[in-house]
């Protein structure tokens, strides 16, 4: 079954109370924690020497930092150049912004002095750090999405098993007399049973149609792992969704159209076996 490129990011499957927790709850918690984290980095800026309104520069530069890096983290492919990169800086963006709410609390509690040469250094370090970072990952080459896979349609094909017939045995025919005695009439032969079709897989619609790249692992007879589920992805020449996509949102998919397939057993490890 083929599959099309989805234009837009798959649906989260459940009630419409978690789809509405999920899309409208992702922006308010980020912009509740944006608002939080300003102040104390702001604060910070002050105390390395920034006066207004540069110093409002400071909770901007973090903040976009951190967003950007984390995108390019985990939008680029495994392997793909730059994505290291990015994950590291998604890291370092996390430190400095809890760092400058941790020494702004400090400070205004008066367990902490601002005076301090180290504290002064490094946050004056921050800006040109995180341009420098920002332009490296601009200047990282994307790499371009494979077209190996086939984007049309293609039909379902229902295999037809043509039932055999035995041919039966004729019966011997005496000599030809001068006069040919009358033969009773032969007795139908019976029709022969054709043999049993084996049960096609059903054609599923999916809505997420790259759940046609993780459904022939079933046939195994095992429930596919996170792991098998990405190796499918990597031997289809296709970008690997994240470990909660793969569970989360194709494999719950595909057991939902056919719950039998949520029961099959997990393939066991080779430590499972020896043991």
């Amino acid at each position: 079954m083929g599959w099309k490129k989805p234009r837009t990011s798959p649906t989260t499957s459940g009630p419409w109370y978690a789809r509405l927790a999920t899309s409208a709850g992702r922006p308010a918690v980020l912009a509740a924690t944006l608002l939080m984290s300003m102040p104390g980095e702001y604060h910070v800026a002050k105390f390395a020497g920034w006066t207004d309104p540069w110093a409002y520069g400071m909770p901007f530069s973090l903040s976009a930092y951190a967003g950007i890096a984390a995108v390019v983290a985990a939008t680029r492919p495994k392997g793909a150049r730059g994505r290291f990169s990015a994950t590291v800086g998604a890291a370092f963006a996390i430190v400095l912004a809890l760092a400058a709410q941790v020494v702004a609390h400090l400070v205004n509690t008066h367990h902490m002095d601002q005076d301090q040469a180290w504290l002064i250094a490094v946050t004056s370090m921050v800006p040109p750090a995180v341009l420098a970072h920002l332009l490296h990952l601009a200047a990282t080459p994307v790499p371009a999405p494979s077209t190996s896979v086939d984007t049309a349609e293609t039909p379902v094909v229902e295999r037809v098993v043509e039932p055999v017939v035995e041919e039966q045995p004729l019966p011997a025919v005496p000599p030809k007399p001068e006069q040919a005695p009358v033969l009773p009439a032969a007795e139908p032969r019976p029709e022969p049973e054709p043999e049993e079709q084996r049960p096609e897989r059903p054609a599923v619609k999916y809505t997420d149609p790259r759940c046609a790249v993780i459904r022939p692992l079933y046939d195994a007879g095992y429930r596919p792992t996170t792991t098998e589920m990405r190796d499918a992805f990597t031997a289809a020449d296709l970008p690997a969704p994240t470990g909660s996509t793969l569970r989360g949102i194709l494999r719950a998919e595909i057991e939902q159209q056919e719950p039998a397939l949520a029961t099959l057993p997990t393939r066991p490890t080779p430590l499972h076996r020896a043991g």
